[in-house]
């Protein structure tokens, strides 16, 4: 476990506090023929070495430095400005999984899967629950008071809503689960003074009435499912 948090440290100073933004222009702009990319590859190779600083793992620290160059080459040639986000969560996946097989072959332990217990499964499913399933639910129930000016649309971020509200039922749930009951009083107090000031300019009723069933059914939810999964977790255990 040790070996993969010094590599995970390793990873993020190289692909994050010691890569300048100039280089990582010049990488897009250059791809293979930039000298960066070659710098950024060796940077991280001496990295990941100093880091566990065993003359067995020189062998993985190259390994290491190869693979990470080969996903980042196939970034630079298949993103494009639409796919760039995407391709950008697919080459950090790929380096914490490389890190991840270099840790279990150095070490030689195998994987432990009885974390994937019962309880496990239940936690899962629960957030799971909250996510997608949950605003859909939320959206079916307050679509017949949907007020005017919610149909005519606003200048919010698309879909911010929907993330904003499994972000927070996922803060309520594992609140709850980890018994800091208090942070959920914070966290809703927190929303309705963000909210306050949307709600003073809409100067419409039907709108804050909009929100205010919105976000109690959000936390509703949230907590009925926290509550639970408190009251299963002993079960299971």
């Amino acid at each position: 476990m040790m070996l993969f948090v010094k590599l995970l440290l390793a990873h993020l100073l190289g692909d994050f506090l010691l890569q300048p933004t100039a280089w990582v222009v010049h990488k897009e702009q250059r791809k293979h023929k930039s000298i960066y990319l070659y710098f950024h590859i060796i940077l991280h190779g001496l990295l990941a070495w100093t880091m566990v600083r065993e003359i067995r793992f020189i062998w993985f620290a190259l390994f290491l430095a190869l693979t990470h160059g080969l996903i980042d080459w196939m970034k630079l040639y298949f993103q494009n400005p639409t796919s760039k986000r995407s391709w950008f969560i697919a080459d950090q996946i790929l380096h914490l999984s490389i890190l991840a097989g270099i840790t279990l072959i150095y070490t030689g332990n195998p994987i432990d899967f009885t974390i994937f217990d019962n309880r496990f499964w239940l936690v899962f499913t629960g957030m799971l629950l909250l996510t997608n399933p949950a605003s859909v639910l939320i959206k079916n129930i307050i679509s017949i008071w949907t007020p005017e000016s919610k149909e005519k649309g606003d200048d919010s971020l698309v879909n911010a809503g929907n993330y904003i509200g499994i972000l927070e039922r996922l803060f309520v749930f594992f609140f709850l689960i980890t018994g800091h009951f208090e942070a959920v009083g914070f966290l809703l107090g927190a929303k309705s003074i963000f909210r306050f000031g949307d709600l003073m300019q809409a100067k419409e009723r039907k709108l804050t009435e909009y929100v205010l069933i919105g976000t109690l059914l959000s936390f509703g939810i949230a907590m009925l499912t926290g509550f639970i999964v408190n009251y299963c977790l002993p079960l299971m255990s």
